[in-house]
């Protein structure tokens, strides 16, 4: 029975119109499905939902917690006559709007002092303001010059909502009559994951077009020893746009981390599109047009498979993380890479047949005057420079690998004093406009940091509960220098009962019923959920950690009553969280990624020391990562926590391409050393040209404005260079160990002759 590359091989020679159309017909229907691609931002990318504590945070969110959208008032006097009656006018409108739940300002304040009435007059706002209690006045008037209003959405919206709403408040605030010299801004939170969205969706065009431009440049500049060299470039595009096309006809929303993966995928794209030209330009050179499409495809068409699917089982270990934008990363990684390796297998045999391809006469092939052979080209001296460097390798690997070995042991040891960075702000560009306007309110208004605790059980509006959320919130305002307030319901029964805790359940329902049902909702729900919220000091991630670690720790010690559960919950947890999850999941995913192309490899080769010959230089290459990014001081982020198991992907490409260029040198007869100089001159340029594009492609992800992706591509770019290198220094010493003993002479009469 025929294998899969041979029919196509069949396919194409016979049908190679057919197979264009049908291409082009697929490519189509892939340009379609990325209209609708969809960015995803908010706890969702960091948090899996269905796990105990996403399920925890979700129960809060939809009944507690309101986000609120925040007006930021300037002007000369925001408290004039004319921007107060302003304020008023604008906030009437608002109230009726779809989703929001109150509106809340200085402006309120200064009329229930008033009698109910706007003042209209400097006299009336002097008076007002002076019966205004000091500690609301600075809050909503943090200076003469600026005002706050609180728009507080209703419990649970999506980020759709949410969008909606503020687009509503833009158009009423463009629309309004603003007094002279009078700016609105919208901003909070809300309005940071809106413009966030904007922002990656631009970012993500971007960076894709500087990827391509740096494309065109590097093979431009590398891939000059063959003909038509943009045609990988042509062939990644190809590959990026079904893939685009799989991702918006499956549903998958785009992380913030999840943008990073476009690079990536040109970068590893542009691989196997230069791996089957060269190989392609090779057969053309030994036969005719048919035998080359059939050479390449059922050749090149396995090897680069395995590789493919090597490099696929580095990006399916992120499905192990519990970060969903990582698990998303991970997937659009596999789907690229999948679809840019069969545009490859099917584009390039295709197009060179249809063209009637013709090799460039290599530069020391040429007659030059006088029937002398021209001076060698820049590719040709390289692959000379790379059989001497082979030799010396292959010829002492034990010291080569020593070397190597040590540098990448002390990267494993430094590995461990990277910090780990979670906070949001850091992630994005320093000059996005609602971060400014966030960080503005932030100076003024303080911090506006919170920990939630999320009571729960059938006995939580009970003295016993009520008595120990009140205890626990004065044990915390007395024992944690972070906390600077506390508010839960037990508080406003206390205020409501004259100053004292109830103590039989009839005196709590009497105190219950006096509390306002507005006030009683913000903090329970029916009888058998309440929650304590905490306000803390701007706080840093280490301080952070430390604060909820605490106040687990005290959790644990002041227990709840029997009947009630209580658990810190909230955006502060969750990326606190998110710290010990990079922690364990870095190295988890590392592990299984060396485990799943180890076992992969050992299916397919049915042998110990071939399976695991290819990751030899990736276990170093891994170490050098930690010792590149403790020497440049990059921190671990939820996105350069991928590097390890991104790195075994990429790199056993160039490791499994080696090997199996090696043995199918040794399958024609030559003997070891023959061997592996022989596959690094057939293969070493191409593999280090492809390696160069993928460098200038990850490059791209530099110039991001996302300062989570600009760290990205620094390692990734490094990265790539040391995988480079494991392929031709360390995997020839490996080969040199490891690549089996000396044959008898060749047994094919196309056997190469052996270099020596």
């Amino acid at each position: 029975m025929k294998s899969p590359f041979e029919m196509l091989a069949n396919v194409i020679v016979a049908r190679p119109k057919t197979v264009l159309a049908v291409t082009a017909v697929v490519l189509i229907v892939a340009l379609f499905g990325a209209t609708m691609i969809a960015m995803a931002t908010g706890s969702d990318t960091y948090l899996d939902p269905d796990s105990q504590r996403g399920v925890l945070l979700n129960e809060y969110t939809s009944t507690f917690s309101s986000d609120s959208v925040m007006l930021l008032i300037e002007s000369d006097d925001v408290l004039s006559p004319d921007v107060i009656q302003y304020i008023d006018s604008l906030q009437s409108e608002i109230r009726g709007e779809r989703n929001v739940a109150s509106v809340t300002s200085i402006v309120d304040m200064v009329k229930q002092v008033n009698g109910g009435r706007v003042p209209t007059s400097n006299a009336e706002i002097q008076a007002a303001e002076a019966a205004v209690p000091a500690a609301v006045l600075s809050k909503y008037v943090p200076s003469k010059a600026m005002t706050i209003s609180l728009v507080s959405l209703e419990p649970g919206l999506s980020q759709t909502s949410q969008n909606s709403v503020i687009d509503n408040l833009n158009e009423r605030i463009s629309l309004s009559d603003r007094p002279a010299g009078t700016t609105v801004t919208v901003t909070g939170s809300p309005a940071f994951q809106k413009e966030m969205g904007v922002e990656m969706g631009t970012s993500m065009g971007v960076l894709i077009g500087v990827a391509m431009l740096l494309m065109i440049l590097a093979v431009g500049l590398l891939f000059g020893h063959v003909r038509y060299r943009f045609l990988s470039v042509g062939i990644v595009f190809s590959g990026l746009i079904l893939t685009f096309g799989v991702v918006g006809l499956s549903g998958i929303a785009l992380s913030m981390a999840a943008i990073a993966a476009f690079p990536v995928l040109i970068g590893l794209g542009i691989d196997y599109a230069i791996q089957f030209h060269s190989r392609f330009d090779e057969e053309t050179r030994r036969g005719t047009l048919p035998e080359a499409v059939k050479m390449t495809i059922t050749r090149s068409g396995p090897s680069i498979m395995y590789a493919m699917l090597a490099t696929s089982l580095g990006f399916i270990a992120m499905f192990i993380s519990p970060l969903p934008m990582i698990q998303g990363f991970g997937l659009i990684c596999v789907i690229g890479v999948i679809c840019c390796y069969l545009v490859a297998l099917i584009a390039v045999p295709t197009f060179g047949l249809l063209i009637g391809y013709k090799p460039k006469e290599k530069a020391h092939e040429a007659k030059g005057t006088g029937s002398k052979p021209k001076k060698m080209g820049l590719v040709d001296r390289y692959d000379n420079m790379l059989v001497g460097l082979v030799k010396k390798v292959a010829h002492s690997p034990v010291p080569v690998l020593l070397i190597c070995g040590l540098i990448a042991l002390v990267g494993f040891e430094m590995d461990g004093e990277i910090k780990i960075n979670t906070d949001e702000n850091s992630f994005v560009p320093a000059d996005m406009p609602a971060k400014v306007d966030l960080s503005k309110v932030s100076r003024t208004m303080g911090s506006t940091s919170s920990v939630p605790i999320l009571v729960q059980g059938d006995k939580v509006i009970s003295p016993d509960a009520i008595k120990w959320m009140y205890d626990f919130q004065n044990y915390e305002a007395s024992h944690n220098d972070k906390v600077t307030g506390s508010t839960s319901i037990a508080t406003y029964i206390v205020q409501y009962n004259g100053g004292q805790l109830p103590t039989t359940q009839q005196e709590l329902d009497t105190a219950l019923a006096r509390i306002p049902e507005a006030t009683r909702n913000q903090y329970i729900s029916g009888k058998t959920e309440a929650v304590i919220s905490f306000t803390t000091v701007k706080v840093t991630t280490q301080q952070a950690e430390s604060l909820v670690n605490q106040m687990n720790q005290d959790l644990n010690w002041k227990a709840a009553p029997p009947g009630v559960v209580a658990s810190l919950t909230g955006q502060s947890e969750m990326f606190v969280a998110l710290i010990n999850d990079i922690k364990d999941g870095k190295m988890t995913m590392t592990l299984i990624g060396f485990g799943l192309i180890f076992g992969f490899l050992l299916l397919v080769y049915r042998k110990f020391a071939k399976a695991i010959t290819p990751l030899i230089p990736i276990i170093l290459i891994v170490g050098w990562n930690g010792l590149i990014m403790y020497v440049l001081g990059i921190d671990y982020s939820p996105l350069t926590a991928v590097l390890g198991s991104m790195s075994i992907g990429v790199a056993s490409e160039y490791t499994i391409l080696m090997m199996e260029r090696y043995y199918e040198e040794r399958t024609w007869g030559l003997g070891k050393m023959e061997a592996i100089t022989h596959s690094m001159k057939q293969i070493g340029t191409a593999i280090t040209v492809s390696g160069l594009c993928t460098v200038f492609g990850f490059s791209a992800l530099i110039f991001s404005t996302f300062n989570i992706i600009t760290n990205f591509g620094v390692v990734t770019v490094l990265s790539v260079a040391f995988s480079v290198m494991g392929a031709i220094v360390v995997m020839p010493a490996v080969l040199a160990l490891l690549g089996g003993k000396d044959q008898t002479p060749p047994s094919h009469p196309e056997a190469p002759a052996g270099d020596t």
